[in-house]
């Protein structure tokens, strides 16, 4: 299953421009609140340099695309209706809306960095509203939603962990939002919450001990949008300064990005998502040429891209923590049992090993696994050593 990204944020900021930028997947798009209901689910892709021109050979992927270099390997995108004050008590259908995040393992909340939309989703005249207000509601919101959903029942699932001396029942409950029992555990030896009964949790114990796990088991990155607007960069200097510490944040052009792609797809320019410039190889109209322009100057050669492949790719190798691997089968000439080269490469969490791998392959190729081969090195790899990313690995099984 491909890593899971929930798109999240207050309504008309761009996220579902977003979305449909990173999948090229048409979507309604409104300046108005609850143009998505039902989640837009689509594919996008984390960008990485292949391997493929170090090792001096031609690939031929089949999981993911190869464009100049550059890997593609592909990711599922979540994009939510968007969320207004309140949703997690169910205002606007946001308990409805969260409940689609339950998956996701990295958040992107997509802000309006020019301030050009109010609490409610509604357009205000940019910089009148500060964009730092959404990070603390959107925390607010997720943490008050995972809250409401562990504390059901509270004092009766609390009297059966103090009697079987075990927190059996509150990693169940966490496992429903796709949090595994290591976070949470973690997060209770942390806040010293082991040293009480569990029976003796205040609702303040509880909360606290939420707030932890969600910000270590599902992270949120900030693509801060709108960057080409007007008094956007004051906006997302601050936004720096203020959060750098506790979050990623990008600056980012959703409708650049969505207009790069368009135009590459129409085969108007020569541009790779992530790149900092694009080269015009067709006939544009006088109107094309002004835009295309607009977003070289006012997005690309102030930021540097359009964002949004680096949202991407920051949510998946630093927010996660993920590297990316190639197995092989020849480890002589990179190839799978049917000679395809560097077919495949999958995302694995850092501090994988090749037997992690072999059972993400297939699980009989786990359970036979005896070890593994650095196909670029010849070195061999031990059944707990871990991997390393843009590794060529081959699997070797036990006879």
């Amino acid at each position: 299953m491909p890593v899971q990204l929930g798109l999240v944020g207050k309504p008309n900021t761009g996220k579902s421009t977003f979305f449909s930028a990173a999948t090229l997947t048409d979507v309604k798009r409104a300046p108005y609140p609850f143009t998505t209901i039902d989640p837009n689910v689509g594919v996008g892709y984390v960008k990485i340099r292949c391997v493929c021109r170090e090792l001096g050979v031609k690939d031929d992927p089949r999981n993911s695309i190869c464009i100049d270099g550059w890997r593609f390997i592909p990711i599922e995108l979540i994009d939510v209706a968007g969320l207004v004050p309140d949703a997690w008590k169910g205002r606007g259908l946001g308990n409805r809306f969260l409940d689609h995040l339950r998956r996701a393992a990295v958040l992107i909340h997509v802000i309006d960095a020019s301030g050009g939309t109010d609490a409610e989703g509604r357009p205000v005249k940019p910089g009148s509203y500060d964009p730092l207000n959404d990070v603390a509601f959107l925390e607010r919101e997720i943490d008050m939603w995972m809250y409401q959903l562990i504390k059901k029942d509270w004092g009766k699932i609390s009297k059966v962990m103090d009697l079987k001396k075990d927190y059996e029942e509150l990693f169940s409950r966490f496992s429903g939002l796709e949090v595994k029992r290591e976070k949470v555990l973690e997060a209770i030896e942390e806040l010293g919450l082991h040293l009480k009964r569990v029976t003796e949790w205040s609702d303040e114990d509880l909360l606290t001990l939420v707030k932890r796990v969600r910000a270590a088991a599902k992270p949120i990155v900030i693509a801060a949008n709108k960057a080409d607007v007007d008094p956007a960069e004051e906006n997302i200097k601050r936004l720096k300064k203020e959060l750098g510490s506790r979050y990623i944040i990008v600056p980012t052009s959703a409708e650049a990005e969505l207009a790069l792609r368009k135009a590459a797809h129409a085969g108007l320019i020569r541009y790779i998502p992530g790149e900092g410039d694009f080269e015009v190889v067709g006939n544009l109209t006088r109107k094309q040429r002004e835009a295309l322009e607009y977003i070289r100057e006012r997005v690309l050669q102030r930021y540097g891209s359009t964002g949004v492949q680096e949202v991407l790719n920051r949510a998946v190798f630093d927010a996660l923590g993920m590297i990316a691997v190639y197995p092989v089968e020849n480890e002589a000439k990179y190839t799978d049992h049917e000679g395809r080269v560097l077919p495949d490469v999958y995302l694995l969490p850092k501090g994988s090993t090749a037997r992690d791998l072999a059972y993400m392959i297939h699980t009989e190729l786990g359970e036979k696994f005896a070890f593994a081969i650095d196909a670029v090195t010849k070195r061999r790899l031990g059944a707990d050593e871990a991997l390393k990313h843009r590794m060529v690995v081959k699997i070797v099984l036990a006879r």
